[in-house]
This record gives C-alpha cells, structure tokens and sequence, in this order.
C-alpha cells in the first residue's frame, strides 16, 4: 500500500509530505520511503497559524476558514508531492496544525477536561484528492486517559529498536520530544515525552531580536556567549520538574515565553541572547537524557528535524551528553532523512488504523489501552 504522510508541525515553517510504501502489520511493519518533499507556508497563511496557536480567543469564522484552507493547501501538496515521484497514492495521513493542545486535564465548566485540536479538514482533503484520508489522531488516544502525544513511538520502535543497544530518537521541531528504547525492549519498556523547546524558544528571540525567521545552521548563536545565570533560571520552569509523559507546545514556550525569556536577559548583546535559548534547547535535551540513564543504559542518541540543521545546537547537544558516552547522530544515519521522519510516522500511523490496527503506545501516551487512531474520510 502506498500512502502519503502530511506533517506541519508547532514551528508552521511549512508542510513536509512523504510517501511510503508499507507492508505488514503492527510491529511486524516494513516500510519504504520512496519520496519526501518539503513545501513552505506562504507567509501570510504562517502568519495566520501562529496568530490562531497565540491567541487567547479567535474568532469562529477565522478558524473554520483556516481549517478548510489548510486542508486545501495540503491537497496542492500532495498532489505536488505525487506528480514528482509519478504515482497516486492510495491512502493519505495527515496531522493536521495543532491550534491547541492541553494534554492534562483541567477544570472547565464543572467537569475536568483534557483536550486537543488539529485543524486541515479531513474530508476536505478526500474531497480534493479523491483518496481516503485518516486525520486528527490524538483525540482516540485522550479519550482512552492519554495526553495524545507524542504518537511518533510507534514508528521509532519499528525503526530503532536494537537488540544490544539502548537507544534514544530525539526529534527537534518546534517542540523536542523524545523516545527511550533500551536495548530489546518490549513496547511496554519504552518511555517517550516532550524535553521542552526544540526550535520555538530560538525562532522567537531571533525573529524579535534580528528579525529573522531563525538562525540559519546557527551562525549567530556562534557569535555569542551563554548567559548561565539566565540558563539556571530557564531550567526552573515547572515543565522541566514534571515527570513523563508529559506534552508542551506554545501554550508554556509559546510568545509569552520569548517575552519573559527576553527580559531575563536584559540589555545583553544580542548573540549572547540568541545562544542562551540554543543552550536551553542543548540543556533541556541533555538533562531529559541523563535522567534516563539512571534507569537503562543508552548508547545512541538520533536527531531528526529542522534543529538538526543548527550545526551550534547539535554541538550543544553533543556536549551536554558526552560525559555519559552517547554518541549523537541524525536518523540519516539508518536511511531516514530527518526532516522526513515525522511525516513518515503519520503515513505509518494511517495506515494502521486503515487496518484496524492500534497504534498508541501507552507507555509513551500514558493512555489506560491500545486504541486505534484516528478518524476516516472516505471518498
């Protein structure tokens, strides 16, 4: 079966479509990646998006039509995404732009709710592609006692999982998250949860404070120091006490943070600012790590993402993580690109609950059971 995963992530630096060609089922899964393709936002449709995640009331009609726009952008993608490898997919996934996310329950109007919301209407994209599409994953997993997230474990296990070696898969998108896979782990020994900012934190304080919409291969945090006062402070925030799973998104690390973070720093030169919130990124990661070890061993540690591209981050990583031995590659290193990977996990997830198949992990999502993701559009 061949299926076209779509992923646009907390940073809305655009959409990545990869198509895959899947065999098997469950965690007896094959796949190949037979084409990744990366399609940018418009600006002014990016701009849309990370007004609605920031604001604290949208309007209805502000979000339906964003739903159905997005939903008619990705059909342009992948469509795109098809005609260049030359075939027509059979089944798409697709995540969806997660406006919201609140993974813990909290009290509203007399009862304690938990909840979720991707937008890029799923039957809007069947329509538009003629092909079946399995959309808005999380909600199956919440309604089972998880936090939705993250769902990306079920792919790392497929592709990771070692029989000597415990391994770490850490992705760097808007938000970092991780997946702890010792070495021949069953699925119920793997741990996974958010380590906190991935590029979120980095992209706001560059675009505030050169603005840019990052720091390409991180040439201007080179240029700076780490402030370490502002570092320690940083690593306080209560995210960082609470153990997994546990889920973050702009919600904790969103603009509010950059404007607090930015005030922690005062008037400091500019680079020093910029490197301050790379190393909180490095910190956030390498502590995640290190508490992890205390429990298991891990040898490996695979990145993937657009934060591999920030060579002063992955090096900030590979120091933070040294003293325990663990070496620091990019999933390119067994055959994935990283900026393909999550796109892949969502063609993989669909095409589980295509078959009925679950595909949560509940050690990952703190969920009470399996549950099959998703929602079908059919044409």
């Amino acid at each position: 079966m061949i299926v076209a995963g779509v992923m646009s992530g907390t940073s809305a630096d655009g959409v990545d479509v990869a198509i895959v060609q899947l065999t098997g089922r469950r965690f007896r899964t094959r796949f190949e990646l037979l084409a990744h393709r990366a399609f940018p936002y418009p600006a002014a449709v990016r701009q849309a998006v990370l007004s609605a995640m920031n604001a604290p009331a949208i309007p209805v009609a502000e979000l339906a039509r964003l739903n159905f726009l997005l939903a008619e952008i990705y059909a342009d993608c992948v469509q795109r995404a098809q005609r260049r490898l030359g075939t027509v997919c059979d089944l798409v996934g697709c995540h969806g732009q997660t406006i919201y996310h609140q993974g813990l329950a909290a009290k509203y109007l007399g009862r304690k709710i938990a909840c979720t919301l991707q937008i890029g209407d799923g039957a809007v994209l069947a329509g538009r592609l003629g092909i079946p599409v399995v959309s808005d994953f999380r909600p199956s997993d919440m309604a089972a006692g998880g936090q939705g997230a993250p769902l990306v474990p079920f792919l790392d296990l497929l592709l990771f999982r070692h029989p000597q070696r415990g391994r770490i898969v850490q992705n760097i998108g808007g938000i970092g998250n991780l997946t702890a896979i010792p070495a021949a782990a069953s699925p119920e020994q793997i741990q996974a949860f958010d380590t906190g900012p991935g590029n979120m934190v980095m992209d706001g304080v560059c675009e505030k404070l050169f603005g840019l919409p990052f720091d390409e291969g991180g040439k201007l945090a080179a240029e700076g120091e780490v402030l370490g006062a502002v570092l320690t402070r940083s690593m306080r925030h209560p995210f960082f006490r609470r153990k997994g799973p546990r889920t973050a998104g702009r919600e904790e690390f969103g603009r509010e943070y950059v404007r607090e973070f930015l005030k922690q720093c005062g008037g400091a030169k500019k680079q020093d600012v910029l490197a301050t919130a790379t190393a909180l990124t490095a910190r956030s990661i390498g502590s995640s790590v290190r508490r992890l070890a205390e429990e298991h061993e891990y040898q490996d540690l695979f990145v993937s993402g657009g934060g591999t591209r920030n060579r002063t981050l992955m090096e900030m990583i590979r120091s933070e993580v040294a003293e325990g031995g663990v070496e620091v590659l990019t999933t390119e290193a067994v055959g994935l690109p990283s900026q393909a990977k999550e796109a892949v996990a969502f063609a993989v997830l669909a095409y589980q609950s295509w078959h009925r198949e679950a595909s949560n992990v509940p050690g990952a999502t703190g969920a009470g059971r399996e549950v099959v993701l998703g929602k079908v559009s059919y044409v």
